[in-house]
């Protein structure tokens, strides 16, 4: 494949060198002995008081030396039971309302002896409920509603022209907008989806008029918000409890009891506590967990421990960050080059292509990292995968175009000197259209780059993860923290391509006109 792109020395060893380190990254990063390897895995959902109990999980299991690891924000709800029922994580607290209204839905079942029965059938088990009920809400700014009359969901129905911005997964629950839109006949039309963390802000401001509210936010008090009487009794409680998968208990004797420790030792007072010193007063959630473990369970943990520094946080980003791209991006040119050099040779067949790597082009790519969890699980695998789908066609297309707009006399020429098929596409034919290759190339690595924020939504990490913490906690300097380097290496990528272009281009190619 080399050899298709470069014709002379140096050139091939250099691209060769190039390839084979690319080629070879997976193998590189694989390479963790089973004793480093975490013997349980933790995961939590894309919001503050899931990555509490997270971490609490994970502090009980520390407090007898347990090697863990702990998957934060892993997404919503569906993909972290997908990674649950697929054993990429062994536990992760959930809320028995979302189990029966939106996780087991179809089964039609009577309440939790019902849906523990169906956990059992799948390998999966449910500790009884941690104290709380942490239920879906209707809220409203306190003057808003006062201004309005408003003091139940059901008289939203006097108001149809109110916005509504709920959390995304709020709009397509079974217990959700649909269901609460039926159930209480409400008539507005301006309903959106939107984060739930800045859903608030939007309230706050006054570009939203309604949000759902999970009843233990801390920003329910810290915003003086009016909570509508769910008066229909539309939601059902929502306690949580810990789902974990049943061998867990077989490769770690001591889980029941660790896990059971923390079985109803949350009252609804103390959660919201716990929210509110992360979300208001900036507190990390590995802190505050270890303090309620160690002062309200009496599991000893460690409460002294300084975290990485920014600049040891943002180093391991950017080692996470180039992995992704750099594994994608290579495959991608690989496999990219020859679809292209076969599309423009085989006209037909190239139309097909051409449609296909446009399709997977055009699938949102946040789409596309859902797609491959079914098939490989959570984590870096499947966002490198799905990256380099996405990162197929510019180069693809930029291969053909630079192949079918060679002048023809230069094609007619070739063959008049005997050149075969082979040597024309190697000596005459690439030479001509690297600038387009390259181009494509770049425009691929630096679309790349930015999509591989959203690989923390599947704990594949990167610079994704400070932005999605930073803005689920209202932190700018967490967000600018992925932001800035993820822009900074950018740059970079198309300023390192532009110094390649003076080995791979010729230099006939490079003269500026005149």
């Amino acid at each position: 494949m080399v050899e298709l792109l470069f014709d002379r020395s140096p050139r091939p060893a250099l691209a060769k060198a190039i390839l084979l380190s690319l080629a070879f990254l997976p193998v590189l990063f694989s390479c963790e002995s089973e004793e480093s390897r975490p013997i349980v895995t933790i995961g939590s959902k894309t919001f503050t008081e899931s990555v509490i109990l997270g971490e609490a999980i994970a502090a009980a299991f520390e407090s007898q030396e347990v090697p863990f690891h702990h998957r934060r924000q892993l997404g919503g709800t569906r993909f972290v039971w997908n990674a649950l029922l697929a054993g990429d994580i062994d536990a992760y607290p959930e809320y028995t309302g979302t189990l029966l209204q939106e996780i087991l839905a179809g089964q039609r079942l009577d309440g939790m002896n019902d849906a523990l029965t169906v956990l059992d059938s799948l390998g999966l088990a449910a500790s009884p409920p941690l104290g709380f009920n942490n239920s879906y809400a209707i809220g409203m700014r306190e003057d808003r509603a006062e201004e309005l009359g408003i003091t139940t969901v059901s008289d939203l129905r006097r108001h149809p022209r109110l916005r509504f911005g709920f959390s995304n997964e709020f709009m397509d629950r079974a217990d959700g907008w649909p269901s609460l839109r039926d159930r209480y006949r409400l008539p507005q039309s301006d309903v959106r989806g939107v984060d739930h963390d800045l859903a608030y802000r939007g309230l706050a401001t006054g570009s939203i008029d309604v949000i759902d509210l999970y009843s233990t936010d801390a920003e329910i008090d810290y915003y003086g918000l009016r909570v509508l009487e769910d008066d229909l009794q539309h939601f059902p409680e929502y306690r949580a409890v810990i789902l974990y998968r049943k061998d867990l208990l077989s490769r770690i004797p001591e889980a029941g009891d660790l896990l059971g420790a923390l079985v109803g030792s949350i009252s609804d007072e103390r959660m919201i506590a716990m929210n509110r010193r992360v979300k208001i007063d900036g507190e990390s959630e590995r802190d505050v967990a270890r303090a309620f473990v160690d002062d309200d369970i009496g599991l000893q943990v460690s409460r002294v421990e300084a975290g990485p520094s920014r600049t040891q946080r943002i180093w391991r980003r950017t080692v996470e960050h180039l992995v992704l791209v750099g594994i994608s991006l290579g495959f991608a040119i690989v496999a990219a080059i020859p679809l292209g050099v076969v599309s423009a040779r085989r006209r037909k067949l190239g139309q097909i292509i051409l449609g296909i790597v446009g399709i997977i082009y055009t699938i949102p790519s946040l789409a596309l990292l859902v797609f491959m969890i079914p098939l490989i699980g959570i984590g870096g695998p499947p966002a490198i995968v799905a990256l380099f789908l996405y990162s197929l066609l510019p180069i693809v297309r930029n291969t053909y175009t630079g192949l079918t707009d060679i002048p023809r006399p230069l094609s007619e020429s070739a063959v008049a000197l005997g050149l075969d098929s082979r040597a024309r596409l190697v000596r005459i034919e690439l030479p001509l259209a690297s600038r387009s290759i390259l181009g494509g190339i770049k425009t691929s690595a630096v679309i790349n780059i930015g999509t591989a924020t959203l690989g923390a939504l599947i704990g594949a990490g990167g610079y994704g993860q400070p932005i999605l913490t930073g803005i689920r906690l209202d932190d700018v300097g967490l967000i600018l923290e992925g932001a800035v380097p993820a822009a900074l290496m950018a740059l970079t990528a198309q300023g390192l391509f532009d110094l390649l272009e003076l080995v791979v281009v010729p230099r006939g190619l490079r003269l500026a006109p005149a």
